[in-house]
Parts: C-alpha cells; structure tokens; sequence
C-alpha cells in the first residue's frame, strides 16, 4: 500500500511541485510534475492517485483565473449567531458560485468583528454580484454585506508544503508585480472547452495524455483542445495544473497540513495600495494578497493578505515581520487586523454563464 500522507518524503517532493508550480496549460503535467520533482512519472501519477483517494489531495484539476472570466468578490457578512450554521451550510452547499465558506473570528472586538461569514463569491458575466448577495440574503437571513471586489491581484498560490519551512520576513528579492483584474469574454467554443478542461479528475484519470478524454467530452479533436488551451494561457486565462491539498481538515490518521488561516488586514493611504501590495505580497509565506477596498467598517482597509500554518504565533511572527518590512519601506499603516478562519469549506466557484442561467431558474433557488 503506497504512502498517503502529505509529508511522506516522495509525496512531499512531488506536492511541492504539484501543488502550484505548474502554471498555464501543460500537455502532459504528470511528466511535467515527474521531471521538476525528480521522481519518475508512473511514481508520480501512482502516488497522486492514492492521496486522492485517501483524501490527502482535495482536488486534481485545471485552474482558471477566474478573476478574468467573471466578476468576483470577497464577501462579509453579518449573519445573526443563531443562523450562521445554517447561512454556512447553504451557501457551501447550494450556492455553486459561492467557493470558500468561511466563519472568520478576531481576537478583540475590532472594525468588522460583526461580520462573521466570508465567502469568496464569482458571478457570470451578465449577471450582478449585488443582485447574487441580494438573493443570497433573503435566502440566509443576513442583516447586511460588504462586496469587495478584487483591484489587483499580487500574489496567488498555495504550496503548503514548501511553506512549512518558511521563516517570517522570507522574501523575494523583487516587489510582487499587480496583475490588474480584467474580465475576458469567451465565445461558446471556448467556452465548452474550457468546461471540460476545468473539470476535476477522478483518481483513474491519473495517467497520461490526460487530455484526450477530456477533447472526447468536449466533442473536438486534441489538437483543437490544445489549441483552444494554449490561446487561452498566453490570455492569462488558464491559471495553473495544480493538486489541492485537503489543509482545512485531519487525514485519515489525524495529520494535518495546516491548523490555522489567518487572513490580515492593512489600511494604507489611498495612492499607495500597488507600492504596499507589492512589499506585501513578496513574502513567501502568503497564498493570496490582493487590493481591496473593504470600506469604513473595516477602518477602509485596502490590502488583504492570506497566511495558512499549524502554530498561532507563528502566523503572528510573520505578520509582525510584514508589518516591521512595511515600516521600513516608509509606508503608513493607520489601521490593521487578523481575522482566525475557523470552520470552513472550499470548493471551486462555478463561472459558467449556462449553469448560472439554470440556477436562477430551479425551483430551489427562484
């Protein structure tokens, strides 16, 4: 029986690549994750299949920037305690453009310490982010939300294997570059494209050319699906192949990939939010660091930072060398705060226009 814990040395090899260095679309990623991880490719595929049937590895798929295919937010709300479980469990489970779910809490009772409930949120094109939390609302029963948009994007990964050994203050040696967020529009060829190519693999699609299923699916030939693919990586469209470590909850025999999330806040003065993200986002230990606009209840937070680990203080020790980094670079912070993740589930935002069309429509949801 192969080894299924992510920190089996050979799996932690191959997860260190898997996770989230290989970007754009890879004809055959399997080989591409066997040749950076230096472990042969039938071992790769082999062991990438049984950690996804153990559930140490959450999802195998092909990720998109969604952030260009549709309009996304980060989402808080203010849900009344005694139906935060409830609101938690439909959106988790009935709203599929809702992807992290998470109850976030802080240590103090601070600005926007009301608002409990965080979802990431993606709506089509054509459709209203406003409208979707509107609906979702009277759905739930929240008193009130706060959409805030993604302005720029400068750092977005996960590798929670390699940033285990992180020291606080590790850096590159270079500011994070913003990626601006721009939405795209696909045609419908692309479109039934790309659907088949985001669609999760199953542990018996572990294997090579990868791809021909998926073209089969699609109904056009592999060399159509490569070209559509290849067009839309050099768009910024396609994100990364990647293996989604299950880090939120314990392995089968109680191992852990991370115990805590923090997510931190900085509010730095209006004109300096690309300067900042761009120190900000430098540092090895975040996933995720974007500019956004979180508004006066948050004391107009602007820059929004992600950091996962298994020891509290640990979290806090890279902060506290953030903050003394942002220092030395002469930016001014007026206000900044840590919101804990605590229960949480993610999955995948859907994007596609047709199944947001049929949502609206069921009768569950209209």
């Amino acid at each position: 029986m192969l080894p299924v814990e992510h920190n089996d040395p050979i799996n932690a090899r191959i997860l260190a690549v898997s996770e989230d260095k290989i970007a754009g679309f890879v004809r055959e990623p399997f080989e591409e994750i066997a040749r950076r991880s230096g472990v042969g490719v039938d071992l790769v595929m082999a062991r990438i299949a049984a950690m996804l049937r153990a559930g140490t590895i959450r999802r195998v798929r092909q990720t998109l920037l969604a952030t260009n295919l549709a309009d996304g937010a980060l989402v808080a709300w203010k849900v009344p305690e005694e139906k935060i479980d409830r609101a938690f469990d439909w959106m988790f489970q009935r709203d599929p453009f809702s992807g992290h779910v998470v109850i976030r809490s802080t240590d103090t009772i601070s600005a926007g310490s009301e608002y409990k409930l965080w979802t990431t949120l993606k709506v089509p094109r054509g459709f209203s982010l406003q409208e979707h939390c509107e609906l979702l609302t009277q759905k739930v029963g929240a008193e009130k939300f706060r959409i805030m948009p993604a302005k720029g994007i400068f750092t977005l990964g996960v590798g929670h294997v390699r940033r285990k050994t992180i020291e606080p203050g590790e850096k590159a040696d270079e500011p994070a570059k913003m990626i601006r967020v721009e939405v795209v529009d696909l045609d419908e060829h692309q479109w039934n494209v790309l659907l088949a190519l985001k669609r999760e693999f199953n542990p018996e699609e572990i294997r090579p050319n990868p791809w021909a299923s998926r073209a089969k699916e699609a109904g056009v030939s592999l060399d159509e699906v490569y070209r559509v693919a290849e067009s839309l990586s050099a768009r910024k469209i396609i994100g990364r192949f990647s293996t989604f470590l299950e880090h939120v909850k314990p392995s089968q025999t109680g191992v852990r990939v991370t115990r805590f999330n923090a997510l931190f806040h900085w509010a730095v003065p209006a004109g300096r939010e690309i300067e900042t993200g761009g120190e900000v986002g430098r540092h090895h230990i975040l996933t995720h660091c974007y500019w956004r606009e979180a508004g006066p209840e948050f004391n107009n937070v602007n820059i929004m930072a992600v950091a996962h680990g298994t020891d509290k203080p640990r979290l806090l020790d890279h902060k506290a060398a953030i903050d003394r980094h942002l220092e030395s670079c002469r930016i001014p912070v007026s206000y900044t705060n840590v919101f804990w993740g605590g229960r949480s589930e993610i999955k995948p935002s859907e994007i596609s226009p047709k199944i947001y069309r049929e949502w609206l429509s069921d009768s569950q949801v209209a």
